[in-house]
């Protein structure tokens, strides 16, 4: 269809409208509805007293086009937005959590120290390894060093099997060389005089065993009372505690038994 033909159909429509609708529309001030935008919201759709055949329809004969792009009314007016000041019924506040935060790893938990139990309940330094041990004395010599309170046993090649031991406590110290002239396994014990005058309470013989002070294995020094043996106290190897003996652990002092025979000599510093 020609332009010249378009403006004809709508010149005729136009004609068509009472002319007392428009002028009461004009002397009433009325605004029509369809750009009435001011306070509240629009209607969905544009309403024309024309039925069909409004703005849109006469934009669409003046601009050209298809029947199928015929403009449709659009919403006027501000959106209307719904606040809450309390959640719903049955719903659970949730707090956003930053994106950082949701991707972050989990910390790792603290791991835990570790902790050594020393065996028998002494210093771990304490039990028994193989050292290396410069010395002057021969390879099977014994000598114990009461200040450090370790017992080395000599090996060639300057090095030596160290264990250690408990010492006499103050007053009841010694230093010398002394040889190993008897050994005993799981020996009784009876206390000598002065140590009964000293403590009346202990017994005047106690058979060997597990709960005997000289413990599984003793070495005896020369003639005199002091020994090499084990002990039912454990706890006490590396203090300053016994009459003049060095007691050691039941299981090093029998690994040590093994090793020595009588006649061996023993140095004590």
């Amino acid at each position: 269809m020609s332009r010249a033909s378009l403006w004809a159909v709508a010149a005729v429509i136009l004609s068509a409208a009472p002319a007392s609708a428009q002028d009461g529309r004009a002397a009433s001030g009325a605004i029509p509805s369809a750009i009435a935008t001011r306070e509240g919201p629009a209607p969905r759709e544009m309403s024309s007293p024309r039925g069909s055949m409004g703005g849109g329809f006469i934009e669409y004969l003046f601009n050209g086009g298809d029947a199928g792009t015929i403009p449709t009314a659009r919403r006027v007016g501000p959106p209307v937005e719904i606040r809450r000041s309390q959640p719903e019924p049955g719903l659970v506040p949730v707090r956003p959590i930053a994106p950082a935060a949701a991707y972050a790893p989990p910390e790792a938990a603290p791991r835990p120290q570790a902790t050594t139990t020393p065996r028998g309940g002494i210093d771990p330094r304490f039990l028994p390894q193989v050292v290396s041990y410069q010395t002057s004395q021969r390879p099977g010599t014994i000598v114990i060093d009461t200040r450090e309170r370790y017992l080395y046993l000599v090996e060639a090649g300057g090095m030596a099997r160290r264990y250690g031991v408990g010492i006499g406590r103050p007053g009841f110290g010694w230093s010398g060389t002394k040889t190993i002239t008897r050994k005993a396994e799981w020996p009784d014990w009876r206390p000598p005089a002065e140590m009964l005058r000293r403590r009346p309470d202990l017994p005047r013989f106690m058979a060997g065993g597990p709960q005997n002070p000289l413990g599984a294995r003793a070495m005896y020094l020369g003639s005199s009372l002091y020994r090499i043996h084990g002990s039912n106290e454990p706890h006490t190897i590396g203090t300053a505690v016994s009459s003049g003996c060095f007691r050691m652990r039941n299981e090093d002092v029998t690994d040590l038994y093994a090793r020595v025979r009588v006649g061996t000599r023993v140095v004590v510093n």
